[in-house]
């Protein structure tokens, strides 16, 4: 097995992606709350309907029509749901690890309130036409597709 194959395309072992749905409100926000917070720039974005976020998802074997959860990807393993979340969070600056008390509930409860957020995210919080395209200023913080 070559080195390439190890990790999802256009991944090294060092990188941490972080995968959102583009025309959600609320992941957008999402995605602008870590550009903001994420000051060291641990973390990479990509929407899952860029052609680089499509070839991760494919890399995984997940459905690339629908999108239910939010996806960290650290080299080649990848988390979903409340697990994505809260490691993300654990690597933001005071006072944002705070929020790692989740950890303290069971996983299932845990993914049972995040799932209930996702299914209903454009209900609650509405949903763009197009996906959001990030501005100069933050397309370094973009996989390029």
């Amino acid at each position: 097995m070559n080195q390439e194959s190890l990790y999802p395309p256009g991944l090294a072992s060092s990188d941490r992606v972080i995968l959102f749905d583009g025309v959600c409100k609320l992941c957008s926000a999402w995605a602008r709350f870590l550009i903001r917070f994420d000051r060291k720039r641990r973390f990479k974005l990509a929407t899952v309907q860029s052609s680089a976020g499509k070839a991760i998802l494919q890399w995984y074997g997940l459905p690339t029509d629908h999108y239910n959860t939010m996806l960290l990807v650290e080299g080649a393993t990848i988390y979903t749901r409340s697990s994505a979340f809260l490691r993300v969070v654990r690597r933001l600056p005071w006072p944002w690890p705070l929020m790692c008390i989740g950890w303290a509930i069971p996983g299932p409860i845990r993914d049972w309130l995040y799932d209930r957020i996702a299914l209903n995210r454009y209900r609650l919080f509405g949903r763009y036409e197009t996906c959001v395209v990030p501005n100069k200023d933050h397309d370094s913080r973009f996989l390029n597709d």
